[in-house]
C-alpha cells in the first residue's frame, strides 16, 4: 500500500545518504555531545540495511552513550529483531553495560517477544534481577506484556522471581489482570507468597475484581499433574525444554509439559 511504500523509500533513501557520506570520507563513528553514534540512531529507528552498512564500514558495535545505551539496547527499544541478531552477528555484547540499561529487560517492558527470544538464545540470564527494576518477567508482568510473560515463562523464567519481595503474581493480582494470574499460576508462581508489606497477591486484588475467587481456589496444595509438570520441567532445565517434544509420550501429554 502507499504507507508501505513510503516507508521503504524513506529506508533507501537513508541506506543512499549513509553511503554518500561515507565515500565522502564521514567518521561511521562520529558522535553527539551525548555520544550517541549513526549506529545508535540506525537501530533506534529499526533501520537494519543502514545498521549493516555501517557495521561493515567499522562501527563500533558496542559503543556506550551517556545514558549507558548500546546499539542493541536500541533495538530492542524500537523491537527490531533484525538490528539485534545482525548487531549479535557482529560480536555485540548481549549483557547489560550496566544495571541502567539492560537490553532484555527493555524488551521485555515493550512486549517485543522476538528480542527476548534472540537475547535468551544468545546467553543472557533470563533471571537477571536489577535492584530497580526486578526480573524481566516481573518488568513484563507490571506493564501487562502477556505474550511476552509467557515466551519467558515457557524460556525457563522463575515464575515467582519479582523485584525484591514482591512477587510477578503480586503485581499481576495489583493490576487484576485475569490472564496473567491464571499464567502464572500454571507455571508454578507461589499464591502464598508475602511482600515486603506481608501481603499475599489475594490481598492486593482490587475489591471490584473477579479474581478473589480465582485466588481462593487457588490456594489449596497443587494438583500432582501440576507437580509433575513442573518437576520434569525443572529436570530438563530451561534451556533442554525443546527436548520434550522427542519424549515417547503421547503427544497430549507433550502439550501438557510444554504448555501448549
Amino acid at each position: 500500500n502507499h504507507d508501505q511504500l513510503l516507508l521503504v523509500l524513506a529506508h533507501f533513501w537513508l541506506l543512499v545518504n549513509n553511503l554518500k557520506l561515507i565515500n565522502q570520507g564521514s567518521s561511521v563513528n562520529l558522535i553527539t555531545a551525548d555520544h550517541v553514534s549513526p549506529l545508535h540512531e540506525a537501530c533506534l529507528g529499526g533501520h537494519p540495511a543502514c545498521a549493516s552498512v555501517l557495521l561493515k564500514h567499522g562501527a563500533q558495535v558496542n559503543g556506550v552513550t551517556i545514558d549507558w545505551h548500546t546499539p542493541l539496547f536500541n533495538a530492542c527499544v524500537s523491537g527490531n529483531v533484525a538490528c539485534l541478531n545482525l548487531l549479535l552477528q557482529h560480536g555485540a555484547s548481549p549483557h547489560a553495560p550496566c544495571d541502567l540499561a539492560s537490553p532484555i529487560h527493555e524488551a521485555a517492558k515493550r512486549g517485543h517477544i522476538e528480542c527476548v527470544e534472540s537475547l535468551t538464545s544468545n546467553g543472557v540470564n533470563i533471571d537477571l534481577n536489577i535492584k530497580h527494576l526486578g526480573t524481566p518477567l516481573y518488568v513484563a508482568c507490571e506493564n501487562e506484556q502477556v505474550a511476552c510473560a509467557k515466551k519467558l515463562l515457557e524460556s525457563g523464567a522463575s515464575a515467582n522471581g519479582g523485584k525484591d519481595l514482591d512477587s510477578p503474581l503480586h503485581v499481576a493480582a495489583r493490576n487484576s489482570n485475569a490472564d496473567l494470574v491464571h499464567l502464572l499460576i500454571d507455571f508454578g508462581a507461589d499464591v502464598r507468597a508475602k511482600n515486603a508489606e506481608g501481603k499475599r497477591p489475594v490481598e492486593l486484588v482490587p475489591p471490584s475484581s473477579t479474581l478473589t475467587q480465582i485466588f481462593v481456589q487457588k490456594e489449596g496444595p497443587l494438583s500432582l499433574m501440576q507437580l509433575c509438570r513442573l518437576c520434569i520441567r525443572k529436570c530438563f532445565g530451561h534451556k533442554q525444554h525443546h527436548k520434550i517434544t522427542g519424549l515417547l509420550l503421547p503427544d497430549e501429554l507433550k502439550h501438557f509439559l510444554l504448555h501448549i
